[in-house]
């Protein structure tokens, strides 16, 4: 199925290494696949994670200094650090393919009222119309537990909607949602959920080890985004050519797929 405009959302174990680093040659990968998608007409919205991983390995701190800042302290002065260069490795990366791109840094509020809507609607159709490609992330550096997204796995349906996307792809670490552990060579891979399915029995609660989320957020943000007629794929976006091979070669790769009809 080939869809005109798409939302991705990159989780940060997708992004990084297992200590934390930025693993470029994974985001040169995804960044390849991107580019090959704009060639072929379609719209690309980037939800990107990344940010406070990077920004933590970057700074080095000793645990025991880290130790004495609050959660919040620590994930605005890691954000502050590590958006500046995860943006920067995007910028490098995208130009050896000729495109812009552009930074959206949002928070929670602004998607609480229609006037703040229209704004970042407005803000990445425009983007969008003059080839810039819009790569989104919540702004942790102001933000406080309270006005927090849940993780950006919400964030990412939030804008898919937003913007009229057809199709939301979640990159994970594994290929979708099992029917037992995904580390039970027994567990199957729920290929196709329908709008009727109730999955949340098998949803484990565990989060990411460097991300916020977990694959019950990605559950919950991938119901609603689905009942709103958006088509969700949850793959793993370790995977070589996932992105294109979810959109134009589905067969080829697994991944979990939420039906709109």
């Amino acid at each position: 199925m080939i869809y005109s405009r798409v939302a991705v959302k990159v989780g940060s174990n997708v992004l990084t290494r297992a200590d934390g680093t930025l693993d470029i040659t994974r985001m040169s990968a995804l960044v390849d696949q991107i580019a090959d998608l704009r060639r072929a007409g379609i719209d690309v919205i980037l939800i990107s994670s990344g940010a406070v991983a990077s920004g933590r390995s970057e700074m080095h701190l000793p645990a025991t200094e880290t130790a004495q800042m609050d959660s919040v302290e620590q994930r605005q002065l890691f954000s502050a650090v590590g958006q500046a260069k995860l943006m920067g490795r995007y910028v490098e990366l995208f130009r050896d393919h000729g495109l812009h791109v552009g930074q959206v840094l949002t928070m929670k509020e602004n998607f609480s009222t229609p006037e703040q809507n229209q704004n970042q609607r407005q803000c990445m159709a425009a983007m969008l119309a003059h080839g810039v490609l819009p790569i989104v992330n919540e702004n942790d550096t102001v933000c406080i537990t309270e006005l927090m997204f849940t993780d950006n796995d919400e964030l990412s349906g939030l804008v898919a909607r937003l913007m009229d996307c057809q199709a939301l792809i979640i990159l994970s670490t594994i290929d979708g949602i099992y029917d037992g552990s995904p580390s039970d060579p027994a567990s199957k891979l729920i290929r196709e959920v329908q709008p009727t399915d109730d999955l949340s029995a098998l949803i484990r609660t565990e989060k990411s080890s460097s991300g916020r989320g977990g694959m019950q957020s990605k559950y919950a943000t991938a119901r609603e985004v689905a009942s709103a007629g958006i088509h969700v794929y949850i793959a793993n976006g370790k995977r070589e050519n996932i992105l294109l091979d979810v959109i134009c070669s589905p067969d080829k790769v697994p991944f979990t797929h939420f039906n709109i009809s």
